[in-house]
């Protein structure tokens, strides 16, 4: 009997014992340890708790309180010993002028992490208005860069989850060699007068995840760049912007393709477009985007709901140039309905030197602008199987005169 009680009362040692460690793993940038305040600068707080965090040898997480805090600016690098959580609750405001970042592309940022989650209800402020002011990218193609509100490059097996990013200078979310990541329930906002602020841009990164968000802004919705591949967005609800984008691609030098892309269950709600896919003429390199397919989208108010533009120019003197390199293929628009701002629905505009194939209209239901008229459609160096209700557009299967030059 002795033997039992003496191995019961050290069970309950070791367990009380483990209790302090438990507690160990959450660091609150509020404690005494870290001194963070609402209404001061968490930057130098938020570091420490982080580096503290990022040692711990189990799994660890990074509190900041309900309250608003200002933030100057943010680089969380691992590699870190565990898996590790990020959890945002109140308000962290990036400063309103720009050139206060010692990285000028970048207010928050994230590296060479595995398992991280960023989560936490709260709000990331970027303070956007005073650059959208300053930003001349729309018509300068050397435009200086301008901060990211979000960025995230080298993840792995990672969640950002329950978080919003409000009014960043320039994209709210930059995804860089990111791998088996996933965003969901996000709410993206800036107004649409607010430049370049693309809501989730990905480049060079495998097997994302968008789902069930909401995305506003002055530009994509979600933009895809290349060398992105297994990209699924699903039940995500945009607007005002310029659609969700494939590309722009065929800019750069050795780009690399861009394959299976699929966006699904999603609502486009006043937008410049639909969902698109976009090359440059004059591509420096040949490369393919192909595998995208666009499934059950409601249009509501969209000016150009359904869009391949293989002569996109945002800026000016491209009329001249040569035809895009990028090869596209395997391409589905399957049940879309809802309504059109213009008339001109479907427009599919292929590069006159390699000519998109195995192309797909399936069910497609739009009204012009509340029945104001028939639709039409246009197509050029594309053959598109049309099946279902799109058979009423007409798409026309031959190779068009020279069109305008996209600049949005």
């Amino acid at each position: 009997m002795a033997m039992k009680l003496s191995f019961l009362a050290m069970l309950l040692c070791l367990l009380l014992a483990s209790t302090p460690k438990a507690h160990a793993s959450v660091f609150d940038v509020t404690s005494a340890t870290y001194g963070a305040k609402p209404g001061s600068d968490v930057s130098t707080a938020l570091a420490k708790a982080w580096s503290d965090a990022c040692a711990s040898p189990s799994a660890s997480k990074v509190v900041v309180p309900s309250g608003t805090y200002k933030l100057k600016e943010a680089t969380f690098r691992g590699p870190c010993k565990a898996p590790i959580e990020m959890q945002v609750q109140g308000t962290l405001e990036a400063p309103a002028d720009a050139s206060q970042l010692t990285r000028p592309d970048t207010w928050v940022g994230f590296q060479y992490i595995d398992m991280l989650t960023l989560s936490g209800g709260g709000t990331f402020d970027g303070q956007g208005a005073l650059s959208w002011n300053q930003n001349d990218c729309h018509k300068n193609k050397n435009c200086k860069p301008l901060p990211v509100n979000l960025r995230f490059e080298f993840l792995t097996n990672s969640k950002v989850q329950d978080i919003t990013s409000l009014n960043s200078k320039f994209f709210h979310t930059h995804v860089f060699r990111c791998n088996h990541t996933t965003f969901q329930q996000l709410t993206i906002t800036a107004p649409d007068e607010s430049r370049n602020t693309d809501g989730i841009h990905i480049g060079a990164s495998t097997a994302i995840n968008i789902t069930h968000s909401k995305i506003g802004t002055g530009d994509d919705c979600i933009s895809i760049g290349d060398d992105s591949h297994e990209i699924t967005v699903t039940d995500v609800t945009c607007g005002p912007g310029h659609g969700i984008s494939i590309g722009s691609l065929g800019k750069y030098k050795e780009e690399k393709d861009v394959t299976g892309i699929i966006v699904k269950n999603c609502t486009l709600t006043n937008m410049e477009n639909g969902v698109r896919i976009k090359t440059f003429p004059d591509s420096p390199s040949p490369s393919t985007a192909s595998g995208i397919h666009y499934e059950d989208i409601i249009m509501v108010n969209v000016s150009n709901p359904i869009l391949i533009d293989q002569l996109y120019c945002p800026y000016t003197q491209c009329e001249q140039k040569p035809p895009s390199k990028v090869k596209i293929n395997n391409v589905s628009f399957k049940n879309i309905k809802g309504s059109s701002f213009s008339p001109l629905a479907v427009k599919l505009v292929c590069t006159t030197g390699i000519p998109c194939e195995n192309v797909e209209l399936t069910d497609i239901d739009l009204t012009y602008g509340g029945n104001k008229g028939p639709l039409t459609s246009m197509c050029s160096n594309v053959k598109p199987t049309i099946t279902g209700v799109t058979k009423a557009l007409g798409c026309a299967t031959s190779s068009l005169a020279p069109l305008p030059l996209s600049k949005k």
